[in-house]
């Protein structure tokens, strides 16, 4: 998400039937490039089962960043909006792999396979954005479709685009603000605490090099967390500029383990075992 501005279980979906949600590229990695293993760390335990319909009765939102129509209407993503006590750009653009793999894509695809494994276990899932070839929702109004939808949990899912000697993914909780985020940083944290445990179980990517604190981040400027009335967290789930991490989230069968792991989080953290 480091961006440019323009002027019977959890239900297992089968990966050949979501091809089309992105491109394929392939997996593994490059020589001197940390691999991907199994951890046999505290947070390789599996997460909730909930069972098939197991998450009957919860909402959940699912907010894939940015939209793959942003880079034509600098006048919409450009405009100031609230993002809690200060203003922001409406939206950005987000990152991309060197070969030209775009998160906003990225988030889709993942997003796309979240919500189907969800539904499959009986949430009711709200996306923020029902196809990757518009524009926005801005910030603030990704945070008040979360606040309308009175969900039970909201997950933003992004790519990071740091300097490609770092690798890894973080989960990013709000930070406390007066007046806006009081009520959402407890429940915020343990469900940031359940989303780092299962991804880095289900997909065995690292915890973050250059950012945040074993897989954990904090932050105050973002207006999708200061504006959420709501339990909400952002993944980054791992450096596009990175080798390793762009192979892995340019490979169909990771992304699917992602959005398996995410699902296995939003469970343990709605119905903790």
């Amino acid at each position: 998400m480091r961006l440019r501005r323009l002027g019977a279980a959890l239900a297992v979906v089968p990966v050949t039937a979501l091809t089309a949600c992105g491109g394929l590229g392939s997996s593994g990695s490059k020589a001197g490039v940390p691999t991907v293993s199994g951890s046999s760390s505290p947070d390789s335990r599996q997460a909730a089962d909930p069972g098939n319909g197991g998450l009957a009765g919860f909402t959940i939102v699912v907010d894939p960043g940015h939209n793959g129509g942003n880079d034509k209407h600098p006048e919409i993503i450009n405009k100031l909006v609230s993002a809690g006590p200060f203003k922001k750009p409406c939206n950005t653009t987000g990152t991309a792999t060197a070969s030209g793999y775009s998160e906003h894509a990225f988030n889709w695809d993942v997003a796309v396979r979240l919500e189907k494994i969800l539904q499959a276990a009986g949430a009711k899932v709200v996306m923020t954005r029902r196809n990757d070839t518009g524009v926005g929702p801005c910030v603030n109004e990704r945070a008040a479709i979360a606040n309308r939808a009175h969900a039970n949990a909201a997950i933003a899912i992004h790519a990071d685009g740091a300097a490609a000697s770092g690798y890894g993914f973080h989960v990013i909780e709000p930070q406390l603000i007066k007046g806006y985020t009081d009520a959402i940083v407890a429940p915020s944290r343990k469900l940031g605490t359940a989303i780092r445990g299962a991804f880095h179980a289900g997909t065995g990517e690292p915890y973050s090099t250059y950012l945040g604190k074993g897989g954990l981040d904090v932050r105050d400027d973002l207006g999708g967390l200061n504006l959420s009335k709501v339990p909400a967290v952002f993944i980054e789930c791992g450096n596009m500029r990175n080798p390793a991490d762009a192979a892995r989230e340019t490979s169909v069968a990771w992304r699917q383990k992602a959005a398996q792991a995410l699902a296995t989080g939003l469970a343990e953290y709605l119905r903790p075992t």
